[in-house]
């Protein structure tokens, strides 16, 4: 199979039929084998009763449903586990991303070698309240991870079979899938212009706090990705230091009590001196954080599933 789409929707019943029509006409015109796989994020509205329709009157539309909503990034994550395709291609089920870029997207994949290759909305249709944020945080990311896009965040995403099977997408992760695949192994990412069109159906479904957690996740993945399977290398150093500092102003203080006490000098009481709540302190937390580094160590050996999706349902699969 050349091609598979993975859309996630959220209570986008108006928008699917015609967002379906386009792509199955962008494939026939260049002759690919594709599916579609239309995740259902929980939706409210007549998503699910649309994608099973679709899924009827063409037999390349899939989808699969959630009972309540996850997010995007459980969406993709699922989408990314059922696809077969050569490549893989993302968008957003609310038409602002063109199907007519699949072809070119298909082909920097297949012919120009990339393993990643991400939209750059250039000239966006979104409030001011929305790209301001984007601006910043795109720029936050490529000085953060080395990855110089201009669009992160775009959801018009082409990938390489291998990447999307060796990736996992969690939480609200969707936004920094370039990073996850370059720390996968897969370092050829490239970019393309597309275009962004005007909504025109519903509203957006993103809320401001995607501008708290979306740095918060870039933090938590460049830490995991960097320590996820050494955490003795960050948690055992941080430890050893403060036990270190902690053992040096104790023995200070105990030094200082037998030199007086040999000079007959009157020695203060050691709880008296700030510098033994100083190496207590120390000592305390510097074992911990060694414990911890420890444990981890331990827990790393695991590899649990973070997306398990007990009450789903499938159509066309």
């Amino acid at each position: 199979m050349d091609i598979s789409l993975v859309i996630p929707a959220y209570n986008e019943d108006e928008s699917l039929p015609e967002l379906s029509e386009w792509i199955a006409r962008v494939m026939l015109a260049n002759n690919f084998s594709y599916e579609v796989l239309f995740i259902d994020d929980g939706s409210t509205d007549n998503t699910w009763r649309v994608i099973e329709d679709l899924s009827v009157a063409n037999s390349s539309i899939k989808g699969i449903r959630f009972r309540r909503n996850y997010g995007k990034s459980g969406a993709l994550n699922v989408g990314f586990a059922q696809a077969e395709g050569d490549v893989v291609i993302t968008m957003d089920a609310d038409l602002q991303d063109s199907p007519d870029e699949i072809p070119e997207l298909y082909k920097l994949i297949m012919k120009e070698g990339y393993d990643l290759v991400s939209g750059w909305k250039k000239e966006r249709h979104d409030p001011l309240s929305k790209t301001i944020p984007t601006k910043l945080y795109n720029w936050a990311t490529r000085k953060m991870s080395g990855i110089y896009l201009h669009d992160f965040n775009c959801g018009l995403k082409a990938y390489r079979y291998d990447v999307i099977k060796s990736i996992e997408v969690y939480g609200e992760m969707h936004r920094y899938i370039p990073v996850l695949a370059k720390r996968a192994g897969f370092p050829k990412i490239g970019e393309k212009v597309v275009k962004h069109q005007a909504r025109k159906f519903g509203e957006s479904k993103f809320g401001l706090n995607r501008f708290i957690n979306g740095p918060l996740d870039l933090l938590s993945i460049m830490f995991v990705s960097k320590f996820g399977t050494k955490p003795m290398h960050i948690f055992g150093l941080l430890g050893a230091l403060l036990f270190a500092v902690g053992f040096g102003a104790a023995f200070y203080v105990g030094a200082e009590k037998v030199y007086y006490l040999s000079q007959g000098i009157p020695a203060r009481l050691v709880t008296t001196n700030p510098f033994f709540y100083i190496g207590l302190t120390s000592m305390i937390l510097g074992t911990q954080l060694f414990l911890a580094g420890f444990l981890g160590e331990l827990v790393s050996r695991n590899n649990p599933e973070r997306n398990v999706y007990l009450e789903s349902s499938r159509v066309g699969c």
